[in-house]
């Protein structure tokens, strides 16, 4: 385990496509970009003038994006940290920001209820995603692209058609705020992470539900697949990071060492490493 330690509680972890740099987010109200081979900090990109909430890369790894409860989403190169575009419309705090696999539609899930989907190359709002009933904390493109998957604080999942918006199924089951989604590699499961201190995990194409993962005695902040699908890793609000088995929810191991909440998790592409963002001020390297 290594650990890099920042100024401020980190919300958000993510590697860039190649695996070379790491980003976070804070509730500093800035998004930092790493070396993950050795921890070096490269950047603070500053910007936002309240904490970010999440930051991905683009699938080409040469752009940034970063929700903030400032309400707005940024673009930043990567290379150098420039600022590329704001985008604005949502009418409260943004935390779930996703590219589509083709790097072209940025969605994101805000506070306001809404998910919105924008063309990245200029920024042009292409749809408002309307039918939650409370805060959307996060979303995620399904591997072809075609399905977007947000959870919201209203203990539903909704799955949407990105093409034209369609609502296709809501996925009920959780009894707390659903905080993270994520599709497995080959698109056919969705696992969810809830403050009801669960994981589960669903069948995408009927919206099954095929397991619930209980161990965590916190709230579940986080979830991520390995790149082979056959590990699925949850952060929580009882400090720990948990590995599991994809495909039958057999508890594989306990990550210990964060001293405060577990925000985010995030595999390097090679699926060698795991990263945790903890409301501690540390990302630990796994």
């Amino acid at each position: 385990m290594r650990t890099i330690k920042y100024t401020g509680p980190v919300t958000s972890v993510t590697f860039s496509p190649d695996g070379q740099i790491l980003a976070s987010g804070s509730l500093d109200g800035t998004a930092q970009l790493w070396w993950a081979a050795d921890g070096t900090l490269l950047r603070v990109l500053e910007g936002h003038t309240d904490s970010v909430g999440n930051v991905v890369f683009s699938p080409d790894g040469q752009t940034l994006a970063s929700g903030s409860r400032d309400r707005t989403v940024r673009l930043w190169r990567a290379a150098d940290g420039a600022s590329l575009r704001i985008l604005e419309g949502h009418a409260g705090s943004v935390w779930g920001v996703a590219f589509s696999p083709d790097g072209q539609i940025l969605a994101s899930g805000s506070l306001d209820r809404t998910v919105r989907l924008w063309r990245v190359s200029d920024g042009r709002l292409l749809r408002v995603l309307e039918g939650h009933t409370d805060a959307v904390w996060s979303v995620a493109f399904s591997p072809d692209g075609r399905t977007l998957a947000s959870g919201s604080q209203d203990h539903t999942i909704r799955l949407w058609r990105v093409s034209d918006g369609k609502l296709l199924r809501a996925l009920n089951g959780h009894v707390g705020s659903v905080e993270s989604v994520a599709f497995s590699p080959d698109g056919q499961t969705l696992a969810s992470g809830s403050v009801d201190h669960t994981v589960r995990l669903w069948q995408v194409a009927d919206g099954v539900p095929l397991r619930i993962l209980g161990e965590h005695m916190g709230l579940v902040r986080s979830v991520a697949f390995s790149p082979d699908g056959q590990t699925l890793a949850s952060g929580s609000g009882d400090r720990t990071v948990r590995l599991w088995r994809a495909a039958d929810g057999v508890p594989l191991r306990i990550l210990e060492g964060h001293a405060d909440s577990v925000w985010s998790v995030a595999f390097s592409p090679d699926g060698q490493t795991l990263a945790s963002g903890s409301m501690d001020g540390t990302v630990q390297l796994w």
